[in-house]
């Protein structure tokens, strides 16, 4: 197994448009070709930054790319995703990511059969 943690840095005024656009479009695409979620948090850093972010699980780094391609080219999605751009607003993504997006792969030091996960 491997596991990768996606993490944004974002407006705390944003937080609930960008959690229903996770839960309306990118999340239901995820979960069509085979991801598998752990979890995804909030957590704020100061009055005007969030944190957010989700783990994921895979069999192996192959399957994540494997989703990552049929994603992207399912149109369906791409049409929903970018609706919801124009629908928010193209030029308030600058305002309100403010970091690169970051993601990071890792294997667990622990038997999967040892954690909730089993």
């Amino acid at each position: 197994m491997i596991y990768r943690r996606k993490t944004y840095i974002i407006a705390t005024s944003f937080v609930e448009e960008f959690n229903a656009l996770f839960n309306d479009i990118l999340l239901p695409s995820q979960l069509k070709y085979g991801s598998r979620l752990i979890g995804r948090w909030h957590t704020p850093i100061d009055d005007e930054t969030s944190e957010i972010f989700a783990m994921w699980e895979y069999d192996t780094f192959e399957q994540y790319e494997d989703i990552e391609k049929k994603i992207k080219s399912d149109t369906e999605h791409v049409k929903r995703v970018q609706a919801r751009f124009d629908q928010i607003g193209r030029h308030r993504y600058e305002e309100v990511f403010r970091d690169e997006i970051r993601q990071v792969f890792f294997t667990s030091t622990v038997d999967r059969d040892q954690t909730i996960l089993k």
